[in-house]
């Protein structure tokens, strides 16, 4: 029996495993079991809590679901889900298409099939807000919240909804919120994965020669903006935005107001460099009232730093001044 499948079989007995008592047990290095532990991480198969000296490794005991509920469901619809379904149960597992849809309605005790049915149903309302090359404008949604005095994007575009009605946070928004609130890593490579591509073409379409991305406003030790920036490997100049502050640091996010998050962005950010660019692509996680985008635009337009912005998050929000706290 290889390393591998000894560890497995030793979480099997014990579900959640420090890499001392698998080293004790199994009498092999510790560096052959980081590595056998990073492999298992990497397939979903266990997930990591704590950190050093006080870390732990625990088993994901993937519920079974209903094999007679699923096999009923059309091909065309196990297809959807699998598109845009994901969830991440109470103990870090996650589960997507149909396994995890399955999963969501037993926790709700709903009919799967009809759920199944609204829940394609719901999705394709909000798909029909992209246009024909999948990307949603946010833009009149910007220029209809009241509170702006100008308008400094360009454009501006979301790769997905933060979430939907009902069925709550989107595929992009799941992975996205518990990548960036749990620091977690995998998630992050997963998210960078998801969006790669969208992004390529994106920065094609739009004719665009430099980015830039927003500097986070919450204190983090894994930053998942400093981790995009890395992985999604842009080949063009990255402009230098900073965040600067008081003495206390105030997270955007914090702010209920939509005034207050203009004070905060026109305040607390600024520019370094003197370059100068025709068409720049400002890229944020996620966009609520769209105050930071805008503000940051009009630093960047005043300065001469470039002639067309165009704002591209992640995710955003639906409708009105609606601030996204949770991320």
């Amino acid at each position: 029996m290889i390393i591998k499948e000894k560890i497995i079989q030793l979480f099997e007995q014990n579900n959640e495993l420090s890499v001392k008592e698998i080293t004790d047990k199994l009498l092999v290095s510790k560096q052959m079991v980081h590595l056998v532990l990073t492999k298992l991480m990497e397939e979903n198969k266990v997930v990591k809590y704590g950190r050093v000296p006080k870390t732990v490794y625990r088993f994901i005991d993937i519920p079974d679901i209903d094999h007679k509920k699923a096999f009923n469901t059309s091909e065309d619809s196990k297809t959807f889900l699998n598109e845009h379904f994901l969830v991440i149960t109470e103990v870090g597992n996650m589960l997507e298409g149909i396994e995890g849809f399955d999963y969501w309605c037993r926790k709700r005790n709903l009919p799967i099939q009809k759920t199944i049915d609204e829940f394609v149903s719901t999705q394709k309302k909000y798909d029909a807000f992209k246009g024909k090359d999948g990307y949603i404008n946010g833009l009149e949604k910007l220029r209809s919240t009241k509170g702006f005095d100008k308008i400094w994007l360009d454009d501006l575009y979301y790769l997905d909804f933060y979430a939907i009605e009902r069925f709550g946070k989107t595929r992009l928004g799941t992975i996205l919120h518990y990548a960036k609130q749990g620091q977690n890593k995998m998630l992050m490579r997963i998210l960078i994965d998801e969006i790669r591509e969208k992004i390529e073409e994106f920065i094609h379409i739009h004719h665009i020669n430099a980015v830039g991305f927003v500097p986070p406003t919450i204190r983090r030790e894994v930053q998942l903006i400093k981790v995009l920036q890395t992985g999604l490997k842009i080949n063009l100049p990255v402009i230098n935005i900073l965040k600067i502050g008081g003495i206390i640091p105030v997270p955007q996010k914090s702010l209920s107001k939509l005034e207050e998050r203009i004070n905060n962005a026109d305040n607390t950010f600024m520019l370094r460099g003197n370059q100068s660019f025709k068409r720049l692509l400002l890229i944020d996680d996620a966009v609520g009232s769209g105050s930071t985008l805008n503000q940051i635009a009009a630093k960047i337009k005043k300065s001469g730093v470039a002639e067309h912005i165009t704002g591209l998050a992640i995710v955003g929000s639906f409708e009105g001044f609606d601030v996204i706290t949770d991320v």
